[in-house]
This record gives C-alpha cells, structure tokens and sequence, in this order.
C-alpha cells in the first residue's frame, strides 16, 4: 500500500544522491527502492545491508534502483557499504536526519529500540549471523524505513514499528516492477 508523501515533493529535488543526480530525476527513469539505515554500529542496519547486498541483484532485475539514506559522511559509508558487498552503492547523506524526518521516520522509544523482541531478534542477528555491533556513527534513536518512489510519487512503503523489523525488499520492489 501506498504511503502519503507526509513531505513536500519539492524535497525530492533537494535530495541528492552522491553521484549528484537528484532522487526526483532517478525516480523519473526508474523506480527507486529508498532504504534510510539506522546507524551504522547497529545490528539490525548490517543485517538490512547483508540482506540488500543478497537482493540486490533480483531488487534490479525488477526495475528497481537502490538508495540508502545514512547519517554520516559519504567516505564513512561507502567504507560500511563495501564491507557488504555494495560497492559504489547510491547512497544519500543525512547527518542530521531532516530526510528520515520529512518522511515520517520518528525517533525510538525504549521499547522499539530495546524491547524482548529487538534483544531476540539482535542475538539471532548479531550473534547467530554474524553481523555483530560496532561504533554508534549517527543517532541511535532513529527509526529506519524504506519506501519506493516512482515518478516523484511514493508507491509503497514499509515502516519499522520495531528497530528489528525485517523487510522484504524485493517485494516491496515488485510494486512497480517493469516484468
């Protein structure tokens, strides 16, 4: 289901990815998945990073372009986005987290962040898998989300009620894929 744009859709124009094409003139020639990551220490934003880095392939195959939105500096990132196999990933920075919020994104309580869920799932994440925890680079309160835009519009959307909620991209993709 579609999400209301809760932001103005000039804001598309102001979004800069770092190859310096805007998010509306990518969204123009094809479908952009827009993932905003959690900081980079968390566990749950190396597993959405594995995952994608997994997806990748399929999420394109379907039409889609993926994007991250970060909170820190663009170098930082593309170092965190090779460590999982994305290099040269389009990634947007947000250090002070005015995109996470024009798109509803809000801040974490207690129980999103470090709820019996969150604890299961990040051991599970964390340990089990291998994706472990490392410096907070960003803030730690933050709520990720994902959305698809199409032609300046958001089409879908998925947002984290807990900071562990898993999406599944390539169906998000699949909204406006071109098959």
């Amino acid at each position: 289901m579609a999400a209301e744009m809760a932001f103005a859709p000039e804001l598309l124009d102001e979004m800069s990815v770092n190859t310096g094409q805007t998010l509306r003139e990518m969204s123009e020639e094809q479908p952009v998945l827009l993932v905003f990551l959690r900081h980079f220490g968390c566990i749950f934003c190396r597993e959405a990073l594995s995952d994608i880095a997994e997806k990748k392939k399929e999420i394109e195959e379907l039409g889609a372009k993926v994007v991250f939105v970060h909170m820190t500096d663009n170098e930082v990132a593309g170092r965190y986005f090779s460590r999982f196999g994305l290099e040269g990933a389009l990634h947007i920075s947000d250090p002070e987290c005015r995109y996470y919020q024009a798109f509803g994104l809000v801040k974490g309580n207690l129980t999103q962040l470090f709820g019996l869920q969150s604890w299961i799932r990040g051991f599970s994440a964390g340990v089990l898998s291998g994706h472990g925890i490392g410096p907070q680079l960003g803030d730690g309160f933050q709520m990720p989300g994902v959305f698809v835009i199409q032609d300046g519009a958001v089409k879908s959307s998925f947002i984290h009620k807990l900071a562990s909620d898993r999406p599944d991209y390539v169906e998000l993709a699949r909204c406006c894929s071109v098959e």
